[in-house]
């Protein structure tokens, strides 16, 4: 069976409650379900993880190579300022997803730059929570 790890990196645990004209109301708990029920659709095992810290991130990313096909990832703001987990991601060989739920590109200045996208195999911004399920949906195809 095709295996997914999910990862959300930090402030995502405040999903529902922080900035939500920016973020929307769903809360992590919503998002991890909409991705269940796609991983359920497309017959994936799916496994999440969130943390605030990038070397908890990077050793979930390291260790996803031993069990797992893929990557979903939402790094929050480290999408702007972490060579370290774009590393990991690229060391680690399995394909990814970089997914947003705000459009970075129209928001402050600092957020239009992605140390992920040019290496991601699929991106997905601006679409709120669901855009999780459609990355994710993106993702499995790709692996054909």
């Amino acid at each position: 069976m095709t295996r997914v790890l999910v990862l959300n990196g930090p402030n995502l645990n405040l999903l529902g409650t922080r900035e939500p004209q920016v973020y929307g109301t769903s809360t992590l708990a919503d998002v991890e379900q909409l991705v269940r029920d796609a991983a359920a659709e497309l017959g994936v095992e799916v496994r999440f993880l969130q943390s605030n810290h990038e070397g908890v991130l990077i050793d979930a990313i390291q260790a996803a190579r031993e069990d797992c096909d893929a990557i979903l990832v939402n790094p929050g703001g480290l999408t702007h300022t972490s060579v370290s987990l774009r590393d990991a991601l690229t060391g680690v060989s399995l394909p990814f997803a970089e997914v947003h739920v705000s459009e970075p590109r129209a928001r402050e200045p600092f957020r239009h730059h992605s140390y992920l996208e040019d290496v991601a195999a699929v991106r997905v911004t601006g679409e709120g929570v669901a855009g999780y399920p459609r990355a994710l949906r993106e993702l499995v195809a790709g692996l054909g």
